[in-house]
């Protein structure tokens, strides 16, 4: 298998918004796998989504992601505030943010989109379906849709 790179040949910055460990290393694995260099950047709520986002505190030397991977049940601030925060934000409002999620609420789904989610995925129970999603995550957002540039 070969690895490409990003689009013009970058690595590809992608920030997961996730507190479920498991999913976490789950996804890294499944992105490790991949085709795509990519470097995961993992927080684990809210809070530190926006301040890695906003490059402060400890996140200052971080680099713009090129992808959202956002979980909506997050301690201290949850994913839905989160992506309001980030689309009314002009400085990030172009990031494209997949909502990765355990919730199936309709409410939630339609929340997500009203807020300009790029899309919205359910995440499944199986470790090999999940695994299924994240692979299709990277082959569609990172091999073929065209990622703004990073500012």
């Amino acid at each position: 298998m070969s690895i490409a790179m990003g689009q013009g040949g970058q690595l590809v910055e992608i920030l997961l918004v996730e507190d479920n460990a498991g999913d976490v290393r789950l996804t890294r694995e499944a992105l490790k796998e991949g085709r795509i260099r990519n470097r995961l950047h993992v927080v684990n709520d809210g809070e530190g989504a926006l301040r890695f986002l906003r490059k402060q505190a400890e996140h200052a030397d971080v680099p713009r992601p090129d992808l959202i991977l956002l979980d909506l049940n997050l301690p201290r601030l949850d994913g839905r505030e989160v992506l309001a925060e980030i689309k009314n934000d002009p400085s990030l409002k172009q990031i494209p943010v997949v909502v990765l999620t355990s919730s199936r609420a309709e409410k939630d789904l339609l929340s997500a989109y009203d807020q300009h989610a790029n899309c919205f995925i359910t995440k499944p129970v199986g470790f090999e379906d999940f695994m299924e999603v994240v692979r299709s995550i990277e082959s569609f957002w990172l091999t073929i849709v065209i990622l703004p540039p990073r500012e």
